[in-house]
């Protein structure tokens, strides 16, 4: 008799339906669920670590796949393997970094395209050097056998995987060995995590804002420093001979946004804080701007956004064309000193700040650095969402969301944590060439 008949006529209509509702919940998930397109692959990854599609099949058969999948939910580790036909919905130069944006979870990525074979992972859970070797190594040793390659893969990848299997694969194999008591401590589960989830979301959400603001805090230190060096460099005293009311209103406000921007940022107690502070620092540069132009007896310049490579540069003096590696040529803002970088053919000199991945430049840092550039760049994000299209800053800069808080940008993320779209990118480069994939340990920005 199946469990749930057995323990049903003890449990009161409420429970029942709890108990209903929690066997369908976790139903096992088959493998190899049926799906076309890149969101069904996805789908199917969050809820199971193999994914076959039905036009492969002919590659791996069901029992393999189920296989696959029991080995790396026993190994409890977030390996995600997929056997994917060659078809125009699986683009095989930007396959991997797509794939790992719409699973948005932090682990190894193997994939298998026709008889092509590519292997990526986050460098918190399993270094370039190792995914480049066992990708090269079970390509040599099981050439023409999808089966075997995978299999060599996964044996390797889950013992050399830091992190641990996300919670949503918990769900993916039933156990009927458990009985009443199995239903019972499900349904007592759910009716916990109900009481307690809010608790801990906000608990969780604090930690992440604490360590967002203390990586935002380094950067807007360091802005507010130079603002301060600039004032000294200047110079400017009052009652220095040819000095005007319109000089003197110049340096007092650029005075009063330094002191401003110090106040606002002793007292930040969230990321989004941080946007005011950019905010008063732009300002303050322009009145800085306008008092060099009075003292050299030139015209005021007009008020144009902040230098794009690097707003402490101060406003842009002219819009030049760049474009971000693999990506379309825009017209950006941009100081003379870079103008002329990009003008001789040069790269202009961008402001680079502290990630887990190492020095990036902002744009690639995170969605986390969004109210920071927000406070330079028009509060909304939409003028720097479309300078930036195509990299991971303006991707979100655009959205009405972008300074509601984001991952940490000085920590890794843990094997089987999800981070949606905010991973290296240099994790997950690597085209299709020939045959098949090529060079799993070429990690270059090139597909960006």
């Amino acid at each position: 008799m199946p469990v749930a008949r057995r323990v049903l006529p003890r449990l009161g209509p409420v429970l029942a339906v709890l108990a209903l509702m929690v066997c369908a919940m976790f139903a096992s998930v088959p493998a190899h669920a049926a799906g076309v397109g890149l969101d069904s692959v996805a789908e199917a990854l969050k809820k199971s670590p193999v994914y076959v599609d039905p036009r492969a099949r002919d590659q791996v058969s069901e029992a393999d796949a189920e296989d696959l999948a029991k080995k790396i939910e026993d190994a409890g580790k977030p390996v995600f393997v997929a056997v994917l036909p060659e078809a125009a919905e699986f683009p095989p130069r930007t396959l991997m970094r797509d794939l790992r944006t719409q699973v948005g979870i932090t682990g190894v990525y193997a994939v298998h395209l026709g008889d092509g074979f590519n292997a990526n992972a986050d460098s918190s859970v399993m270094s370039r050097n190792a995914v480049g070797n066992l990708t090269g190594a079970v390509r040599r040793s099981h050439s023409g056998d999808t089966e075997g390659l995978l299999t060599a893969f996964v044996d390797q990848a889950t013992e050399q995987a830091r992190g641990k299997a996300p919670a949503a694969w918990s769900g993916s194999e039933g156990d009927e060995g458990g009985g009443g008591a199995a239903v019972l401590f499900t349904v007592g589960a759910v009716a916990a995590a109900g009481a307690g989830g809010y608790t801990l979301y906000r608990r969780s959400k604090k930690k992440r804002e604490r360590a967002e603001l203390d990586a935002l805090r380094v950067v807007v230190d360091e802005d507010i420093t130079a603002f301060g060096e600039e004032l000294d460099r200047l110079d400017f005293h009052p009652s220095e001979p040819g000095a005007d009311d319109a000089m003197r209103q110049d340096y007092t406000h650029a005075l009063d946004t330094y002191d401003k921007a110090k106040e606002l940022m002793a007292v930040a107690a969230k990321p989004q804080d941080v946007q005011p502070v950019t905010a008063a620092l732009e300002e303050g540069r322009f009145a800085l701007a306008g008092l060099t132009a009075r003292r050299a007896g030139i015209p005021v310049p007009e008020r144009r956004a902040p230098c794009f490579f690097d707003p402490r540069h101060g406003p842009s003096a002219i819009d030049a064309m760049w474009a971000p590696p693999g990506g379309a040529a825009r017209s950006v803002p941009a100081c003379e000193a870079d103008a002329d970088f990009l003008a001789a053919g040069h790269e202009p000199m961008v402001r680079q700040v502290r990630t887990a991945y190492g020095s990036q430049p902002y744009w690639n840092a995170g969605p986390a650095y969004a109210p920071w550039a927000g406070g330079y760049f028009g509060g909304t994000g939409s003028m720097l969402g479309g300078l930036l299209v195509g990299t991971m800053l303006g991707s979100v800069l655009s959205t009405p969301s972008a300074f509601a808080g984001a991952a940490p940008v000085d920590s890794a993320p843990g094997g089987g944590e999800f981070t949606g779209a905010d991973f290296n990118p240099g994790d997950f480069g690597g085209g299709f060439e020939g045959s098949g994939f090529e060079g799993g340990g070429d990690f270059g920005d090139g597909d960006w």
